[in-house]
């Protein structure tokens, strides 16, 4: 090879070196939102696929600081309010709200939280999925239809009728409507655990599956102590019965 044509080779060779250089992306980053300054990033906030980015299922439950037995002893201790007046759509809105504004109404919401094996009707509404019930052990095989809805149905973990009886009457119209469609209050469960249940509170009626009563209490002492609710002297005794057993049990958030 000639002298000319190697300093030609060499000429080329530095032109193509000098493109790969300047078309090789410079500190490129992973594809994520941006915090705010003091904030983390969790799973829950990034979107997950509903209108407008907005999550298309409730956020899952978050330990709390504090036991609940810690909690329960700030809760006001006092006999029932008269159940006079109370109206369910009246006082906490109808079944069910899109409260959130995600686009999907809260038991659309909430059965995307609580199922498994999911399939659906467009971004919201749920046709089937498969629910293992706290209150009973049960698999529920769920399946929307006429005939077959109600065999799942959204528990109030404290009922509309006992928060009215234990200071929701002092709450704005706005704070009831929340209360009744707050995820921490809900939870998806067996039809017929959820009629026997009715109004009751923790000293009237409990989950069958006693290895989920520790939390189910958690639960309704986290929901009274978050809507300034207070308990009776029966519910209270038997909450610090169930607790008792389980005295590192979490309050929620």
């Amino acid at each position: 090879m000639t002298r000319s044509a190697k300093v030609w080779l060499v000429a080329v060779v530095a032109v193509v070196l000098l493109l790969i250089v300047a078309l090789a992306p410079h500190g490129t980053e992973p594809d994520v939102p941006a915090a705010r300054p003091g904030a983390s990033l969790s799973p829950e906030a990034v979107p997950t696929g509903g209108p407008s980015g907005a999550p298309t299922s409730a956020p899952s439950l978050t330990p709390g600081r504090h036991t609940a037995l810690v909690v329960l002893a700030t809760l006001p201790v006092k006999g029932k309010s008269p159940r006079t007046g109370y109206d369910r759509t009246g006082d906490f809105g109808r079944a069910w709200l899109d409260v959130d504004q995600n686009g999907c109404d809260t038991r659309n919401d909430i059965l995307a939280r609580d199922l498994t094996q999911i399939v659906r009707s467009g971004t919201c509404r749920i046709l089937s999925g498969v629910r293992i019930d706290p209150y009973t052990g049960k698999t529920i095989d769920f399946v929307r239809g006429q005939a077959t809805s109600a065999l799942l149905q959204i528990d109030h973990i404290v009922p509309l009728a006992n928060a009215w009886q234990t200071g929701a009457q002092k709450l704005t119209q706005i704070q009831r409507v929340r209360f009744a469609n707050d995820p921490l209050n809900l939870l998806s469960v067996d039809g017929r655990a959820n009629e026997q249940k009715s109004d009751g509170d923790a000293a009237t009626w409990l989950p069958a599956v006693k290895a989920f009563r520790c939390s189910y209490v958690a639960r309704q002492i986290s929901v009274k102590a978050k809507y300034h609710l207070w308990v009776t002297p029966p519910e209270r005794d038997a909450m610090q019965r169930i607790l008792s057993r389980c005295p590192t049990q979490p309050a929620y958030t």
